[in-house]
């Protein structure tokens, strides 16, 4: 069956040139954004509930956007004033750029690594003897703790913010060809918000090992799946994809 019309579960991109865009323009299909999780984040009542004291720590890991946003809004609202000597590690340059919006980079002492966790495993040994706060979501990769205790550092993981299933109610009668997931959330979300769902002629395209795994074990046939040598790239999955079935 020939592929029209894509669903991908994240917000629109916000650049004006997308993979997404020419991939819509080049294979004449149409592409929908529509985030099927969201963020919330916690109250300042809930972050001392875990007897996170922001007080007690001299660094600070940053793994996203939403730990800088979340980090900086409950030190506000907990009368924390960020002293001008915290040390920040940020796990890639676009989280070390987004910082700048809280703090001025050049004053700053911000380490960077280059993409993943493991990047990071460099710069923290060489300072083993700061106190590292984590601020995370209530969802956490399980190699990000085990990494930082066989480094044997001290550190405090502090969940600032949330995952939350969107309301798709209003998606209740749209049929998409192909719907796109990046996470187990989203999985989780589809069938919140439409326990009945089949699958049927509709197509399922995940990014990442965890979502195809969440996607099979919640009964859906995986019929695109990035990264691969050939498609490392969830648009170039697709694009191989229809490329196949639309010709």
């Amino acid at each position: 069956m020939k592929v029209k019309t894509i669903l991908v579960s994240q917000p629109a991109p916000n650049a004006k040139h997308s993979p997404y865009f020419d991939l819509s323009e080049k294979q004449k299909v149409k592409i929908d954004f529509r985030s099927f999780i969201h963020v919330e984040g916690e109250s300042s009542r809930e972050v001392r509930n875990q007897k996170i004291d922001f007080a007690n720590f001299t660094a600070v890991i940053f793994t996203s956007r939403n730990a800088i946003n979340n980090y900086f809004r409950l030190a506000e609202e907990m009368r924390f004033k960020v002293p001008d000597d915290m040390k920040y590690f940020c796990q890639s340059e676009a989280v070390a750029y987004y910082l700048q919006k809280y703090v001025v980079y050049r004053k700053r002492k911000i380490y960077v690594g280059e993409r993943t966790f493991q990047d990071l495993t460099k710069l923290i040994k060489k300072h083993k003897t700061e106190k590292f706060l984590l601020p995370s979501s209530d969802k956490l990769k399980p190699i990000v703790p085990q990494i930082l205790d066989e480094l044997e550092v001290t550190w405090e993981r502090a969940i600032l913010f949330k995952t939350v299933v969107s309301d798709l109610s209003d998606l209740q009668n749209v049929y998409y060809d192909v719907l796109v997931f990046f996470s187990p959330s989203g999985i989780k979300s589809l069938f919140e918000n439409f326990p009945d769902f089949e699958q049927n002629k509709t197509r399922i395209a995940v990014f990442g090992n965890t979502t195809v795994k969440a996607a099979e074990e919640a009964g859906l046939r995986v019929d695109i799946a990035a990264p691969t040598k050939e498609t490392p790239s969830m648009t170039m999955a697709l694009e191989h994809y229809i490329k196949n079935v639309n010709k």
